[in-house]
């Protein structure tokens, strides 16, 4: 880590690390249930078939708001946002059924799939008597269903959305994520050999924004200029931190399923198992977002579902230490814990031992943070007396926000908005 990020992590820790041990200590006990899905919640089955239905309903934020939104959802359940994020191989012919319950039209449009065919034809962009009314066929409003079938792509990640009045529907929610598996090969990115990660560690970003008075004034049936819409609100996965670092499956955000905290292990040299997480990043807004993970590079391998490499085959992946993608674009990073300036295990071991109490700040609640040092750590009976621990067996964390900081903000709070943390965990493993 050099110093300009050592600087960085240092200047935002104190602030995000004291607002996560709060979050987490004083957010109620997940289930069972949501506790047992780490990384990605893969919706997969042998047939390749998926219905969703496009719903309404409505969304929290941490500053006590309640949002109205669309949203595709699993047609066995209530409304959630993002819509259901839908794995498949590399080749396989899929079928996508929507069932559409809104007051208006809408579709889905597959980027980067091919032989699209909606309800059995090649699909084809829709007209009326303005104009071009959807990118695709759509399904008529208050129960109409269109279906889709599409061979899927080149492995990668994809984003799905509305094709039908764009800057509204994609504002409104009406997104997901499509990640495409090299056939035979769940535990590659792509079909490059080099392209292996730990299939305990894979993660979606999937990258939003909302202007609650757009949805507002949508939920009130009301006009709206769409060129004059200012975001307030920055979701990962459909939430804003602290609610970013939430288990998925939480049972206090029932429309909101994804959390984003990933868990990293630190790289052990020579060890074949010691493979990289894999966070995959998809743009589902209209802006750029410039996101920047603390503590490490990620080396990008995949862009818009196609391997990053140059002629004849040659690897042309790269590190960078902030992932910028454009709107509908999607980029896959390989995410290792190595850090040989700061870790080894004698310089900085993990489990982190606690600093002594002069070196640390405490309060202004019972949270602790080391001052100086983006480390969390400790073990029991090395805190304070009333005071609680740092975290549950060593681990620590860094932060990863956007760095565009407005993006960083709920209603132009900080921290908060698209923000969430990087777990390390201990190399011997640590509990869900």
């Amino acid at each position: 880590m050099n110093k300009t990020r050592s600087n960085t992590v240092l200047s935002a820790a104190p602030f995000v690390l004291a607002v996560a041990t709060v979050l987490m200590l004083t957010m109620p006990v997940p289930s069972t249930a949501a506790t047992a899905v780490v990384g990605l919640p893969c919706q997969a089955n042998a047939a390749n078939t998926f219905s969703v239905d496009a719903k309404s309903g409505y969304v929290s934020t941490p500053d006590g708001n309640s949002i109205y939104m669309w949203g595709y959802s699993g047609n066995t359940g209530g409304f959630q946002l993002p819509g259901p994020m839908l794995c498949v191989d590399s080749g396989v012919t899929v079928t996508v059924v929507l069932h559409n319950t809104l007051l208006e039209a809408t579709s889905i449009v597959f980027a980067g799939q091919h032989h699209l065919r909606a309800n059995g034809h090649p699909a084809q962009p829709q007209t009326d008597s303005t104009g071009l009314s959807s990118l695709t066929d759509s399904a008529p409003a208050l129960n109409g269903s269109v279906t889709y079938t599409f061979t899927a792509g080149s492995p990668g990640t994809y984003l799905y959305e509305s094709g039908t009045d764009v800057a509204k529907q994609r504002e409104m929610g009406l997104s997901g994520a499509l990640v495409v598996r090299p056939p035979g090969q769940p535990d590659h990115a792509n079909a490059r050999a080099d392209s292996a990660f730990d299939t305990s560690r894979e993660y979606v970003y999937l990258l939003s924004e909302v202007d609650p008075d757009m949805h507002l004034a949508v939920e009130r049936n009301r006009p709206f200029d769409v060129t004059r819409t200012t975001a307030r609100y920055f979701f990962i996965n459909g939430r804003s931190m602290p609610d970013t670092i939430a288990p998925t499956g939480a049972a206090w955000l029932p429309s909101q399923p994804y959390g984003s905290l990933v868990r990293l292990k630190p790289f052990v040299p020579g060890d074949p198992n010691s493979r990289p997480a894999l966070v995959r990043y998809v743009n589902a807004g209209s802006v750029n977002y410039p996101f920047h993970p603390h503590g490490n590079d990620q080396r990008v391998i995949t862009e818009d579902g196609q391997a990053v490499q140059g002629a004849g085959g040659s690897d042309a992946s790269y590190d960078k230490f902030l992932i910028d993608v454009g709107p509908g674009q999607t980029a896959d990073t390989l995410d290792q814990w190595v850090d040989s300036e700061h870790w080894n295990g004698d310089a900085n071991p993990i489990p982190v031992p606690l600093p002594q109490l002069q070196d640390q700040i405490v309060g202004p609640g019972t949270e602790t943070w080391f001052s100086e040092n983006p480390y969390l750590g400790g073990q029991p009976g090395e805190v304070p007396a009333g005071v609680v621990r740092n975290n549950q067996c060593g681990e620590y964390y860094m932060v990863a926000h956007s760095h565009a900081l407005e993006q960083a903000t709920n209603y132009g709070a900080s921290f908060g908005g698209m923000m969430t943390l990087v777990r390390i965990d201990p190399a011997a493993g640590c509990p869900s």
